[in-house]
């Protein structure tokens, strides 16, 4: 929402102990969103097999329908009984100053979900990513992931603040990859008290995304790959930017791709999120994805991904 004013117009400095404000808002938006969300809708829009788990509300009936139009399998959804699904509201003032709330609900429900019984459903998985989410709920799922032998991988991103030490440790161990911006990679290693090499020796892969200088992918015996971001036309909205350059990734590896050439892939789909505003309402358009990827990686790099993108 926008107010047309200035928050700090209307507070008072004596009576900050007793704030009763309503502001009169003139816009209202309403996007969908929520990480997990995210990456498997533009999985789905690549033509990727894509199950979404996670606790939601009666209220995601809609929601529901638009992700499946779109490849999602939402068998993995859990329905709360008594809570709506999880949302975040914020109100924008003309100095850009925000109030804003985050509303867990249903999200908290997530600690309820068993993965075996969705792979059950769907036939098996080929990788887990584990999004910020619960943080009981994603200690949980990497504690089965383990147990079971399903290949994982882990993306604590805005929960890293939430989860200490421990939890962190906890959750990272064994994962197939490890997710996460260049300030997270940071925070992580400063909270779990592990140096690079103690973290390498617990995952598999570590992907950090380094904003408009692209990625880096390190493996295990600490080689490294730096892939470049695509140069953007605009920037509208960066809310989501992250979420589709890990669905384009993943989508490439299910579609074989090597890594390389999947982050590459993910670039693409970051930057197209980054020119629309929100982080679902981009549309993919395959000429002009050869076109751009082929532009920023060269010609051989858009040869070997065409064949997996989609046609529509």
């Amino acid at each position: 929402m926008h107010f047309p004013g200035k928050f700090a117009d209307q507070l008072v400095a004596e009576q900050l102990h007793r704030i009763s404000l309503s502001f009169l808002v003139d816009d209202l938006v309403v996007r969908r969103g929520g990480i997990g969300a995210n990456i498997a809708f533009g999985m789905g829009v690549l033509g990727a097999s894509p199950v979404l788990v996670g606790s939601v509300g009666n209220d995601f009936g809609d929601y529901r329908s638009w992700l499946e139009r779109h490849g999602v399998d939402c068998a993995g959804v859990r329905v709360s009984e008594n809570a709506h699904t999880a949302r975040f509201v914020c109100t924008t003032d003309d100095d850009m100053c925000q109030i804003a709330s985050f509303y867990a609900g249903a999200m908290a429900e997530a600690r309820l979900i068993e993965l075996a019984p969705v792979a059950a459903k769907v036939g098996g998985f080929d990788l887990v990513l584990i999004s910020p989410d619960d943080p009981d709920a994603m200690i949980r799922h990497a504690d089965e992931c383990r147990q079971r032998g399903y290949r994982f991988a882990v993306d604590p991103s805005q929960q890293l603040a939430r989860m200490d030490g421990a939890q962190i440790r906890a959750f990272v161990q064994g994962a197939d990859y490890l997710f996460n911006n260049d300030y997270e990679w940071e925070l992580l290693r400063r909270k779990t008290g592990w140096t690079e090499r103690e973290v390498m020796d617990r995952v598999g892969i570590r992907i950090t995304t380094l904003g408009e200088k692209g990625a880096e992918i390190v493996h295990k015996d600490g080689t490294s790959v730096s892939v470049n971001a695509v140069p953007e036309t605009v920037k509208a909205d960066p809310t989501g930017v992250g979420d589709a350059f890990r669905a384009g990734l993943l989508a490439g590896l299910e579609k074989g791709l090597g890594l390389e050439r999947a982050a590459q892939l993910g670039s693409y789909i970051a930057v197209l999120v980054l020119e629309t505003v929100g982080p679902q309402e981009w549309t993919f358009d395959k000429a002009q994805a050869v076109s751009r990827i082929g532009e920023a990686y060269g010609p051989q790099a858009a040869e070997e991904i065409t064949p997996v993108l989609p046609d529509a």
